[in-house]
Order: structure tokens, then C-alpha cells, then sequence
């Protein structure tokens, strides 16, 4: 097997729940049981949720990654609604993170979403 920045240490089981949720990956020979397993140990920070970050945060929680951080200081405009997909018209106002981990929940509430609604400076 390749290896992991997952390393050794030691993976999550999988419930009924997340067996019957993640079939068809399991069927899959490139991910299968330690696959999954693997992507739920994962944890991804997303630096933003506009037109890249937006559909990227949907597919990972989809995906079912364990632990998802979005960081952004913005708030839901009219104008990000064509093209940042995670966010609706019910958003509009609202700080970008809380829409995003509500949208994210929506898909897979066993995702632990963290938010940073702040900018990332170095």
C-alpha cells in the first residue's frame, strides 16, 4: 500500500450507517474498507468557499472526510450566488463559513465542520 500522511496511526471504524452511506466506494478496488476508513480519518482546510472552494467543500463532505475547516471572513453576496454553489439566495448576509458548514452538514451530517471566520495572514 502507498503511503499515507495518514501514517500509522490507528483508523476509525465504519457504522451500518456509513457502510449503507459509502457502498459504492467500498465496492471500489482503489478505495474499498481501509479507503474510506482513511478518508474519514482525513482532515482538509479549505482557505475560502468561493468558485473553487464552494464545490470543493460539497464533494469532500460527500466523500466523506472526516473533519473539514473552512476559513473566510467574507459574507453571501447576490453576486457569489452563480458560481459558489454552496451558498442560496436564504444565505445572502450571512458570514460564508456558517452557510458552507450548514450546506455541508446538510449533505453528511457526520462530518465535523470547523470554521475560522476570519482572513489567514502569515
Amino acid at each position: 500500500m502507498a503511503s499515507s500522511v495518514i501514517g500509522d496511526r490507528a483508523l476509525p471504524g465504519l457504522s451500518n450507517g456509513e457502510i449503507a452511506r459509502y457502498s459504492r466506494h467500498l465496492l471500489l478496488a482503489e478505495i474499498g474498507v481501509e479507503g474510506q476508513k482513511r478518508l474519514k480519518a482525513a482532515k482538509v482546510l479549505l482557505v475560502g468557499t468561493g468558485g473553487l472552494g464552494a464545490p470543493l467543500a460539497l464533494y469532500l463532505a460527500a466523500a466523506g472526510v472526516g473533519t473539514i475547516g473552512i476559513a473566510d471572513f467574507d459574507f453571501v453576496e447576490e453576486s457569489n450566488l452563480q458560481r459558489q454553489v454552496i451558498h442560496s439566495t436564504k444565505d445572502i448576509g450571512r458570514p460564508k463559513v456558517e452557510s458552507a458548514k450548514d450546506r455541508i452538514k446538510g449533505i453528511n451530517p457526520t462530518v465535523n465542520v470547523v470554521t475560522y471566520n476570519t482572513m489567514l495572514t502569515s
